[in-house]
């Protein structure tokens, strides 16, 4: 009944939704008439988040309780973003009011359709008081990956009160009816480790870049990987974002020698490409980098948080354009930025966050049938000496190991077999067959069980330390690499074994410390029909793949 008034409350648009963000605007009308009120929606840049909200907003009718609740307030991190959004609001619904709050240039009534405002902006007490719970049908959360945080917690908690306000001292509101707060972002996880179920009851809707590009949604992508004399072993980290600390990052990065490799790859992979986006850790790499292209005789211009409004639009502009080859960045051009001609990226900042990887590669995929863009180029560069644990890159992203792969030229579709055949060639094929079986006989029971974790026959399997946790499941600590598991499933042929290896992405103190999980996603090893195949397979993938020497070894 819900979907049926939304649909009958939507006004005559002048768009037509692709079929996935049919389906996610679905997703979400059906969770708010489950009675959630708090959601968020994953999709990933050029999808075409903005238009998806807008659309949602559109089809959201007001609260039976509260008739006259027919606002909505669009929450954004930056100006930019707060005027793109209501030029496409405008847009698509030429009949709506739309205003924008931010600064000292932009005051809204409170009264329009809709409003976009920066969060910074409604942190204002004054600012905030024109936005009446009253009269608000819901609020857009974009870039949501940043609603954990104090300020906009601060902000949010005014609209729903099951959202904690960061102040001890703070009294929610009495609201007449529920407001919902449906955030959208590409990356949905904070690198930080604060929890988004502070702000958020579920995810409704998830489509990542992989699937969005086999569906040509988004455009094809050509990954090449740098490996670079990059030591980042003694760069410091925050340890409240968990991210490298910039200037420290640059002392290792911004170097002449590095430097002189970015362009030289740059055009010995990439000079035919038109709109080349880069992305550095700081403005004195900014600025050297950009230097190293000119000497080159690349047309390479910058842009960074202080670069004054009407330059940056004017930069932006011609770069849209296609009037100069090269623009180099720092931060400014992470999130929000829509220039669809982007045919290359370069990512000359390693990064821990999976968040800011994703965004700044997300940089060139959308599509340009305009501009003639068939693809886009993807090149990073990865440390190939020290081997810090969880730096984010290409091969990481497809669960490859830097150090052991050779990316250039690589589609989405050849990284994804590729990474299937590494975990292939290390399975249980390579077990050779037993050829005796010997039998131990014990008259104590109890001999065997401190030294096999409870499980005496598994010591019998494997030199190593499995620990026995109930239901044949079997778990092999790898000290501090992370850690496998094998468990049984039943199927119509019986039962089958599978082995998971969850790599390690920090060590225990520092996750612990910045309250994020130290582990990967797990990755499948392989599965047998016995118990002792799979046991001695995964022995096999420990030894060729993890682990060299004693340390594992039971005793």
């Amino acid at each position: 009944m819900f979907k049926l008034i939304a649909r009958l409350y939507s006004s005559t648009s002048r768009f037509t939704l692709r079929p996935y963000q049919e389906h996610c605007v679905d997703a979400c009308l059906d969770a708010l008439a489950a009675g959630a009120s708090r959601i968020g929606v994953s999709l990933p840049t050029g999808s075409g988040k903005t238009t998806v909200f807008i659309s949602l907003l559109s089809r959201l009718p007001p609260p039976t309780s509260s008739p006259a609740a027919r606002r909505s307030l669009i929450v954004v991190n930056s100006v930019e973003l707060a005027r793109q959004s209501a030029e496409q609001v405008a847009f698509l619904f030429p009949s709506w009011s739309v205003e924008i709050e931010q600064g000292g240039k932009y005051h809204a009534t409170g009264d329009a359709d809709v409003t976009v405002a920066t969060y910074q902006t409604l942190l204002n007490p004054k600012r905030l008081a024109k936005f009446d719970p009253c009269h608000l049908k819901a609020i857009i959360v974009d870039e949501a990956h940043h609603a954990a945080a104090p300020s906009y917690r601060r902000l949010l908690s005014h609209f729903d009160a099951n959202i904690q306000n960061p102040d001890p001292t703070f009294r929610p509101p009495t609201l007449p009816h529920k407001i919902p707060v449906v955030g959208f972002s590409a990356t949905f996880s904070r690198h930080d480790g604060l929890a988004l179920g502070s702000v958020f009851e579920r995810i409704v809707y998830h489509r990542d870049f992989l699937q969005m590009i086999k569906e040509e949604w988004l455009c094809d992508v050509r990954f090449t990987s740098v490996r670079a004399n990059l030591n980042l072993k003694n760069v410091t980290i925050d340890s409240r974002s968990g991210e490298f600390n910039p200037s420290s990052l640059a002392q290792v990065v911004n170097s002449k020698s590095i430097n002189e490799l970015v362009v030289k790859t740059w055009i010995d992979r990439a000079a035919t490409r038109k709109s080349t986006l880069v992305f550095c850790v700081n403005i004195p790499h900014v600025v050297a980098l950009t230097q190293t292209f000119r000497i080159h005789g690349i047309d390479a211009r910058y842009v960074y948080a202080k670069t004054p409004r009407a330059e940056r639009q004017a930069l932006i502009a011609s770069f849209k354009a296609g009037q100069f080859p090269v623009l180099i960045n720092c931060s400014i051009l992470t999130e929000g930025t829509d220039i669809p001609n982007i045919d290359c990226v370069v990512v000359a900042r390693p990064t821990r966050s999976r968040n800011v990887f994703a965004q700044m590669i997300g940089r060139g995929m959308r599509l340009s049938p305009s501009t003639g863009k068939q693809d886009c180029r993807i090149i990073d560069f990865v440390d190939s000496t020290s081997r810090v644990a969880g730096v984010v890159s290409v091969p990481t992203l497809f669960g490859l190991s830097p150090g052991e792969i050779d990316i250039d030229d690589d589609t989405t579709e050849s990284l994804e077999r590729r990474a299937a055949e590494t975990i292939a060639s290390s399975d249980a094929d390579n077990v050779p067959q037993p050829t005796t079986v010997t039998y131990t006989e014990y008259e104590d029971p109890f001999s065997l069980v401190g030294d096999s974790s409870g499980a005496p026959h598994i010591a019998i399997l494997s030199k190593y330390a499995w620990v026995a946790c109930g239901s044949d499941i079997y778990v092999l600590e790898l000290m501090g690499k992370g850690h496998i598991r094998v468990e049984p499933t039943e199927n119509m042929e019986g039962t089958i074994f599978h082995a998971h290896f969850t790599p390690a992405v920090f060590d225990r103190d520092l996750a612990r410390s910045l309250k994020v999980s130290p582990f990967l996603r797990s990755r499948h090893i392989l599965s047998a029909e016995t118990l002792s195949d799979t046991i001695r397979g995964c022995d096999t993938y420990v030894a060729n793949r993890i682990a060299r020497g004693p340390a594992l070894i039971a005793g």
